[in-house]
């Protein structure tokens, strides 16, 4: 490790430190409604949309009406996507003349761009037309972003009401998000990035000749605009199959740069969000904190195995003053390699700029950690936000059995309704990950995508299952996860880690917000102090690490302690 790579790492904090107060305070005005700057040029709009559906947005849904309306949103959005891959050999924008995609293949990625997966199991620039890509993906990728956020306000609304029927009104809110927040920021970094030098065309893929005298067919197609929405919206799924690698879709150090801080900047300002609407902004100061204490302990680890490189090679005469440079771009190098790979994981992005089955076993093991804790460091837009403050209250009900008392979190007693549904929520992603991680190690189907044997094959089917539970997207890539085996168990694994966690989560909101506020008191634990930080991030790794322990046990660590002793397998 380097002092120059750590000036790296603290400028990107820095920088997402300082979009926290003005976007949480922007998109706090946006969700309650109230005029900001862009009122005047989009009021018309979202007014028009709101008489054309039939919607009054001043109308609060019950936290079934709120979650119904989601999952019937969501499911025909599905029906959308899986429809116009089916039938995008006769649809129009398709210069290429691809194919209808395969029903399974269909399966998998309508259900992972609708849950802001953006899994692929397909290779972008061969498979789908640019019709598909605008219409299908690129839609889905602002309306699984704007459900995320849309469902953190809930959240918080259960903690900032009081006595209240309901938790607000899922169509003003999506609305809102992405006329108000997502367009607005999207044009603006599309732009950006066409500055730098990505694609921006409806045109096919372009021929080129090469210095050898042969013929290179060059995929283009509308790169930029994809390209934006993917990072803001933490979807991920890149519209080449290198992702984030291409130099299509991140060109330059600096398209890199402004990528990461795209991934992190709606996720952290959500957390100032959270502390305007319950009239205390020191409460989403401290879970920021929180987010921050594991991101950088996961940076420094993910960091130093890089650079570190790997022995056996360095006993085979390789300088290890290079490090771990196997699957990894020389315009980015080992530090912002990793540092991509632990922001893309802490959040629930996906989008590499490296092939993570190239890392060493312990530089792998923290995104893979990072997705198993629930992507709760900044997570995806509002994803993490939810995921945080279901670990909240379960910290707060951990202190109360420590001091004898029912737990209170912001006013709010937490009761065992709350807590079971807590509990539920949390346990829906290791059930997930873990069963089909075991289904899959034991059947032929299963063992026949893996590339490598031992614990790293090991490690590329715990982290496939890992990823799509946790909405993640991102892979190994030693992983050949095309048969119909892997696109089914992956797309309904996605599935569950979507939806299965967000009906108990709004369960908790509509119970919370239905109670009254409990006055303070000289018992109540302060929830803003460093000790409320430290139970937090106790709660989070414990919780996680009890739960997947054993498994990391099978693949990252025996991996490395054989990688220590020079054993392959």
């Amino acid at each position: 490790m380097t002092l120059n790579g750590w000036l790296q790492i603290l400028l990107f904090c820095a920088v997402v430190l300082a979009l926290v107060k003005p976007l949480g305070c922007f998109l706090t005005r946006v969700m309650a409604g109230e005029r900001t700057f862009l009122s005047p040029l989009v009021g018309p709009v979202e007014r028009a949309l709101y008489r054309a559906a039939g919607v009054k947005p001043e109308m609060e849904q019950h936290w079934t009406g709120y979650a119904a309306a989601m999952l019937i949103f969501n499911l025909l959005g599905l029906a959308l996507v899986y429809g116009m891959q089916r039938m995008q050999d006769v649809l129009p924008l398709n210069p290429q003349g691809f194919a209808a995609v395969s029903p399974e293949v269909a399966f998998n990625t309508a259900i992972s761009f609708v849950t802001n997966t953006n899994w692929q199991s397909y290779a972008g620039e061969t498979t789908m037309s640019h019709l598909t890509q605008m219409a299908g993906l690129t839609v889905q990728n602002f309306l699984s972003a704007a459900t995320g956020i849309a469902l953190a306000v809930a959240f918080i609304r259960g903690f900032a009401l009081r006595s209240a029927r309901g938790i607000g009104n899922f169509w003003a809110d999506i609305v809102r998000i992405t006329l108000y927040v997502l367009l607005p920021l999207c044009l603006i970094l599309a732009l950006v990035f066409v500055w730098q030098g990505v694609p921006q065309t409806l045109n096919g893929s372009a021929t080129a000749t090469t210095l050898e005298g042969a013929s290179q067919t060059i995929a283009l197609g509308p790169v930029a605009s994809q390209e934006a929405i993917k990072m803001l919206g933490t979807n991920g799924g890149g519209f080449l199959n290198a992702n984030s690698a291409h130099p299509f879709e991140n060109p330059t150090p600096l398209t890199n740069f402004i990528q990461m801080v795209a991934i992190f900047a709606l996720g952290a300002a959500l957390t100032n969000v959270f502390g305007r609407m319950v009239g205390d902004q020191r409460q989403g100061w401290a879970i920021l904190a929180a987010m921050g204490v594991i991101f950088v302990a996961g940076v420094a680890i993910a960091y130093g195995a890089e650079a570190a490189g790997n022995p056996m090679l360095t006993a085979l005469g390789l300088d290890p003053a290079g490090g771990n440079m196997e699957g990894k771009e020389v315009r980015f190098g080992i530090v912002n390699s990793a540092l991509f790979a632990v922001v893309t994981t802490a959040a629930s992005c996906g989008a590499v700029n490296a092939m993570h089955d190239s890392y060493t076993a312990i530089g792998g093991m923290i995104p893979l950690i990072n997705m198993e804790l629930g992507e709760v460091v900044i997570g995806g837009v509002g994803a993490g936000l939810y995921g945080m403050l279901l670990f909240v209250i379960l910290a707060v009900f951990i202190a109360g059995l420590m001091v004898g008392r029912t737990p209170e979190y912001l006013g709010k007693k937490i009761e065992p309704r709350e807590v079971k549904m807590t509990m539920l929520a949390i346990l829906v992603l290791p059930l997930s990950m873990l069963l089909f991680t075991a289904v899959a190690v034991v059947l032929d189907d299963g063992l026949a995508g893996r590339l490598n044997m031992g614990p790293h094959g090991f490690s590329e089917i715990l982290y496939a299952f890992t990823s799509a539970t946790a909405n993640n997207g991102s892979a190994f890539a030693g992983l050949t996860a095309t048969s119909p085996f892997y696109t089914v168990a992956l797309g309904v694994a996605m599935f569950a880690g979507r939806f299965l966690m967000i009906v108990p989560m709004l369960a908790v909101a509509g119970s919370l917000a239905a109670k009254k506020a409990v006055p303070v008191s000289a018992g109540m634990l302060p929830t803003h102090s460093g000790l409320f930080v430290g139970l937090l991030v106790g709660t989070v790794l414990i919780v996680g690490g009890l739960t997947f322990l054993p498994a990391l046990a099978l693949g990252p660590v025996v991996e490395h302690l054989a990688m220590l002793t020079g054993q392959l397998f």
